[in-house]
């Protein structure tokens, strides 16, 4: 009860804040928003979909503010030798360059490094930052750490699932909140959106959990057989046969292993991924193909109480 009490006190302290944002991310007040390094390599178009999916942007170095403080986010981390990719691209049009929230790169207070740009076969056209601030075009496929900013504004304000993702919906009877996705993506794409969402894809692991997925589903998709397939968070992890959660339990151990009947029969040329049905019935399914999803989250997922001691 006390944990409950606290996560509540620390949903409204923060409502009136307006600073908390998630925990992975550092508010900086030279550039009045939240900052996140990715230390991971990406391509560029990795990048962009990681920073949007977390409610950001792939940072730019718009303002001489946010130069500095994208050599600071560098320093002393892998970043630092390789340079950071930007957010400013010219994939739309060759040799036009913007950042992705439309400002041109001419505005920007940036220098080009000696020789830069050469566009280097006719194939580079997104942008890398170095330790010193200066700039270079490189292949987008090419990959580099990255950073990701979200600017402050009067509508960050956390629901009561611990997020200002506002499809996030908490149930009283699990304690735990859903987003159900519309947007059809692939199995890998869809765990990657559950995980930049703080979250993770739906394991069922009562009867109970089922029951309520399957009424979340009739909501959003009342009598459409578009959305008979959801993705879940489940997976033969390469032994064939062997259902698993993401989280490494089998699915007795989880709490509910109850196929849809003929399932699972790994249809040609194998089904290695979680579904469901919409009648809350499971189903195995193939990795590459697109269909909605359910993600999953607790309340405190994305909070820090660190910061507030």
């Amino acid at each position: 009860m006390g944990t409950k009490l606290c996560v509540a006190f620390f949903l409204v302290f923060n409502i009136c804040e307006c600073r908390q944002y998630r925990y992975d991310y550092k508010f900086v007040t030279e550039v009045d928003g939240w900052i996140k390094l990715h230390q991971v390599p990406a391509t560029w178009d990795e990048a962009r979909l990681r920073c949007q999916l977390e409610g950001a942007i792939l940072c730019s170095p718009n303002t001489i503010n946010l130069v500095e403080v994208m050599k600071l986010t560098m320093k002393n981390t892998r970043a630092e030798i390789s340079g950071v990719f930007t957010g400013t691209h010219a994939k739309f049009s060759k040799g036009d360059f913007h950042s992705v929230d439309g400002v041109p790169l001419d505005k920007m207070p940036v220098q080009w490094m000696p020789m830069e740009p050469d566009n280097e076969k006719n194939n580079e056209s997104c942008i890398v930052m170095v330790r010193n601030g200066t700039i270079a075009d490189i292949n987008c496929d090419e990959v580099f750490p990255y950073i990701c900013y979200r600017k402050r504004s009067e509508k960050v304000i956390l629901t009561e699932c611990g997020t200002v993702d506002t499809g996030y919906l908490l149930n009283s009877k699990t304690g735990s909140c859903y987003k159900f996705h519309l947007d059809k993506r692939n199995w890998t794409r869809a765990f990657m959106t559950c995980a930049a969402e703080g979250g993770h894809l739906a394991i069922i692991n009562s009867k109970k959990e089922a029951d309520l997925l399957k009424n979340l589903c009739e909501m959003q998709a009342p009598g459409s057989i578009q959305f008979n397939t959801i993705f879940m968070g489940f997976h033969d992890w390469g032994e064939r046969g062997v259902w698993t959660t993401i989280h490494g339990q089998t699915l007795q151990e989880a709490g509910y292993d109850v196929f849809e009947t003929g399932q699972p029969d790994s249809a040609f040329p194998g089904e290695y991924c979680g579904s469901m049905f919409t009648s809350s019935t499971l189903n195995d399914v193939w990795c590459d193909k697109s269909f909605s999803f359910i993600c999953e989250k607790t309340v405190e997922s994305l909070l820090d109480f660190n910061d507030y001691d």
